[in-house]
This record gives C-alpha cells, sequence and structure tokens, in this order.
C-alpha cells in the first residue's frame, strides 16, 4: 500500500500510525485554513472597497512606518523558518528538547512581531489614525488587527503544545498537533505577505 501523502511535510513511515493518520487529520486542517481564507478574504475586499473613503483623516501613506513594517516581515519570516526547523527536528526524531527549542524560537519571534504591530497601533492612535476617524481606517484596523489576532492565537497554541511535548513526549497526537499548527503558522506567513503588498506597499512607494 502507498504511504500516504498530504500537502506539508510528511513525516514518513517510521513514526508509524502517526504517519498514516496524518493524511485524514491534514486535509480537514486544510479545510480549515481554506474557510479561515475566504474570512481573510473578505476583509481585503472591504479593506480594498474603502480605500478613498478617508474622510478628510489619515491615508495610507500617514500610517505606514517603512523600518517597523520591514522588521515585521521579517520576524515572521524568521519564525515560520523556526517553526519548519522544528517540523524537520521531529520529522528525524532528534530529541523533544530540540523541538521545543524551536518552537519557543518561533514563539519568541512571532512575539516581536507583536510588539511591533503593538507599537504601531499605540503611535497612530496617538495621532488621531483611529476605527472611528473613517471607514478607511476601521477597515484598515480590522484587517491588520485580525491577523495580529491570529497571531497571538497561535501563540498561546504553539506554547500549549511545547507544554504537551514535556507533559506527553512525541505521542501520535502530538505529533499531528505539531503538523497542523505548522500549517496555520506558515499560513499566516501567506497573508501577512498579502497585507504587506495590499496595504503597506502602496503606502512605501507613494
Amino acid at each position: 500500500m502507498n504511504a500516504p501523502l498530504h500537502p506539508g511535510l510528511n513525516l514518513g513511515p517510521s513514526h508509524g500510525k502517526a504517519h498514516e493518520d496524518a493524511e485524514t487529520t491534514i486535509f480537514g486542517f486544510w479545510v480549515f485554513l481554506m474557510s479561515d481564507l475566504v474570512t481573510f478574504s473578505l476583509f481585503f475586499a472591504t479593506y480594498g472597497s474603502m480605500l478613498g473613503s478617508t474622510a478628510g483623516g489619515p491615508v495610507n501613506s500617514d500610517l505606514v512606518d517603512v523600518v517597523s513594517v520591514s522588521l515585521q516581515t521579517g520576524f515572521l519570516l524568521v519564525s515560520s523558518f523556526c517553526y519548519g526547523l522544528a517540523s524537520i527536528a521531529m520529522k528525524y526524531h532528534d530529541p523533544p528538547r530540540k523541538v521545543i527549542f524551536w518552537l519557543l524560537a518561533a514563539v519568541f519571534f512571532g512575539g516581536c512581531f507583536l510588539t511591533f504591530e503593538v507599537l504601531d497601533f499605540v503611535h497612530l492612535a496617538s495621532i488621531g489614525a483611529t476605527p472611528m476617524r473613517s471607514v478607511y481606517l476601521c477597515a484598515f484596523w480590522a484587517l491588520v488587527g485580525l491577523h495580529g489576532l491570529h497571531v497571538t492565537v497561535g501563540s498561546i497554541m504553539i506554547l500549549a503544545v511545547v507544554l504537551q511535548i514535556r507533559i506527553f513526549g512525541m505521542t501520535d497526537d502530538v505529533k499531528s498537533r505539531v503538523l497542523r499548527l505548522g500549517l496555520y503558522w506558515h499560513f499566516l506567513d501567506i497573508v501577512w505577505i498579502g497585507i504587506f503588498t495590499f496595504v503597506f506597499l502602496p503606502g512605501i512607494i507613494a
């Protein structure tokens, strides 16, 4: 019988039941991610339709801090890279402490991303660029904030998985959770690239 394959990291036959069960569980999680993508698409569409509705308030170019946005992008990409290293460590049966190390590194850089994002929101509020100022700003805060909320939830879930590894070890269930959470974490990278391109880049080049 052919070994099951799914889009993403395949553990390999040496992982036994965890590898065999991955096809079904990962497919189900892909369906969830696509439903989440629909939600983000609605927020992107709303933002795009509100670009001109600034009510005389701050416009896109007034909102973008090039240094901060660049750092946020770098932190998120490095975080995703660290998570990938955790997945590879798990696949090749490295000690659990190595998997934990890379997962915590992913959380650390995700936290750096969130810190700069929160600082940006605080700055926007200080200059009066709040969601109440215009429909455009409401759409901006909603889209960027939704992504930040996802990163926050993902960070909490990674910490929960780290705790499970410490308590239960690398069981089949834990391996499946690491795989699914990896798809979620990398998915947020893709969404951020969309936000960077559609939201921040026009403000940078304006």
